[in-house]
């Protein structure tokens, strides 16, 4: 495959570059940036010097398939050529996400750049919707909070075993920030320091809304969502809260052993989502495409506790577009991406 990454100098960009590298059926023939185009990708990114390419200001050769990793609106702008033109796109950034092109301008603040490729967009959380993206042309790689949110909410909604009113708390690093200079991504303001935000509205509501929506078939969630920034660089530790159906689950161990039951059947034989005995940690997937769940059950009231960590940068970004790339292709689904956590 000769592939294309837009926007190469973010970090979704660069961790893309990273994680091709060593692809074996991966030929990355062309990389774009906006501030760097002219320059060796070593010169900005040494530890990327094996990689003997030129940043451009535009896709330059020939290419089966492209990852962009701009921001929304830019990021369709840039690709909707491509994809007339009949090349693969993977898109990370929001645009292609919501099916509703009058929600992506509430939420976005601008007039959707291609409307009529909505619908033929596949959102790419890969482990919920498989066989759609390995027909797909164009996917739209889930935000980072709803990959870790609905892989840890999947098991039941799909079930009906649990109520629509939802509680998502969510905690991410820094670099789910990106790279632009912003106030509250300085050292001195995230360090020692743990902030919420997005409380009026995250754009990722409506994203996790829609998804849990078509699992379910139902369109009565009432989903609160908090974000919070935390003073680490990588990593997403995600709690949800939820009532179970009446009767759902027995009481005790039998009912604890139940649900991990259906987790680990729904999960079954899935390289990257692993179900843990015990909550797990963030660092455990740092640095790989890992999503670990654990759920359990409040046993002084009753209410489900749906915990999952991933890191935003590679489940959360770059590596579940690659998993979606290998998929497109007929590719194995783990190749250039089977490794573990860097850890402690």
């Amino acid at each position: 495959m000769k592939v294309g990454i837009i926007n190469v100098t973010g970090y979704a960009g660069v961790e893309l570059a990273r994680l091709l590298r060593r692809h074996p059926e991966a030929d990355l023939v062309s990389i774009t940036g906006r501030g760097e185009a002219g320059k060796k990708l070593g010169d900005v990114f040494p530890h990327l010097a094996e990689i003997d390419l030129t940043i451009t200001s535009e896709v330059d050769k020939s290419v089966d398939v492209v990852f962009s990793a701009l921001p929304q609106v830019a990021s369709a702008e840039a690709v909707v050529p491509l994809i007339r033109d009949g090349v693969k796109v993977v898109d990370i950034s929001a645009d292609f996400r919501l099916k509703s092109a009058q929600l992506y301008e509430q939420w976005y603040k601008a007039v959707h750049p291609a409307p009529d490729l909505l619908e033929d967009a596949v959102y790419g959380l890969t482990e919920l919707n498989r066989a759609d993206v390995a027909s797909a042309k164009l996917v739209a790689n889930p935000g980072c909070y709803p990959t870790g949110a609905l892989l840890a909410l999947a098991p039941l909604v799909k079930r009906g075993l649990i109520e629509h009113d939802i509680v998502i708390d969510s905690k991410s690093g820094v670099s789910g920030g990106g790279r632009s200079l912003v106030l509250t991504n300085h050292y001195s303001e995230v360090n020692e320091n743990v902030q919420a935000y997005g409380l009026d509205g995250h754009r990722h509501l409506p994203e996790i809304t829609q998804e849990l929506e078509r699992m379910s078939g139902d369109n009565d969630f009432r989903i609160t969502f908090v974000p919070h920034l935390i003073p680490m660089t990588r990593g997403i530790f995600t709690t949800c809260y939820a009532w179970p159906k009446a009767g759902a689950f027995a009481q005790g161990k039998k009912g604890q052993q139940d649900l991990l039951d259906i987790y680990r059947d729904f999960y079954k034989g899935e390289t990257f989502v692993k179900v843990a005995s015990a909550p797990a940690q963030t660092k455990q997937t740092w640095g790989n495409n890992d999503c670990i769940v654990y759920p359990t059950i409040d046993k002084y009231n009753g209410r489900l506790v749906l915990t999952s960590c991933i890191d935003n940068l590679v489940k959360g970004a770059a590596g579940q577009a690659i998993q979606n790339m290998n998929l497109m292709f007929g590719v194995p689904e783990k190749t250039g991406l089977d490794y573990p956590a860097i850890y402690p």
